[in-house]
């Protein structure tokens, strides 16, 4: 019976991996949409959405399954209670990532502007890795993987704060010129930021699954 158990909790780590991808595929698409501000790519982006919202339904499912069907130990009980969260946060990214197509589709003189903005292209680099090493942690038990995340989340809001600053000065220096654009540029950067909150909250919950303690809550499961 363990046996099985464990198969289903391996494949369990399969379906969050391929989840987690599907997000970082998500992230760098609409970073290159960016970058040649199309249109077509966009569009691909939002309709790809639908399968990340999929694999959460899939992964629920296979998560209460697990639960009503099993007699799990605490730590398999943590386990399984923090992949049902860390679906609701790559739902979220796959949303956030839509968000930043929508934004492409509207924007005119997108391009030209988006160039001058190289640091968006390493926030969304750092981002995407963040949601990779989150899940991997995850996979791998890694708590120390897991803290990393949460340390990166700062520098996020590093890159986040430059772009907006360097944003507001264009919007001076053009004297409202592109001055839509520029905005648009900065709820870009924005969604980027709360990708990097949504993949920390992963790493939280990575580390409630091994430690049996959420960092934000008063949560505690005996080991």
């Amino acid at each position: 019976m363990r046996n099985k158990f464990d198969e289903q909790l391996h494949f369990l780590d399969e379906q969050l991996t391929h989840m987690g991808e599907l997000c970082e595929t998500a992230i760098a698409k609409a970073t290159q949409a960016l970058k040649d501000g199309s249109a077509e790519q966009a569009r691909i982006i939002i309709s790809e959405d639908e399968e990340i919202d999929q694999c959460e339904k899939d992964i629920e499912r296979m998560c209460l399954k697990l639960l009503l069907q099993q007699q799990p130990v605490a730590k398999d009980l943590r386990r399984i209670s923090a992949a049902l969260k860390m679906i609701t946060d790559m739902e979220r990214i796959g949303d956030q990532t839509a968000d930043i197509a929508e934004i492409i589709l509207s924007s005119k003189k997108w391009a030209a502007t988006a160039e001058n903005i190289q640091v968006i292209g390493t926030m969304a680099v750092e981002v995407s890795k963040m949601v990779r090493n989150s899940v991997t942690a995850y996979v791998n038990r890694d708590l120390e993987l897991a803290r990393d995340v949460m340390r990166a989340d700062d520098e996020v809001d590093l890159y986040f704060d430059e772009v907006k600053d360097e944003m507001i000065n264009f919007i001076k220096e053009e004297k409202g010129e592109n001055g839509k654009a520029i905005f648009d540029l900065i709820m870009v950067t924005k969604y980027l930021e709360r990708i990097g909150d949504h993949a920390t909250n992963i790493a939280e919950w990575v580390e409630f699954s091994i430690t049996g303690v959420h960092k934000d809550s008063a949560i505690m499961h005996e080991s």
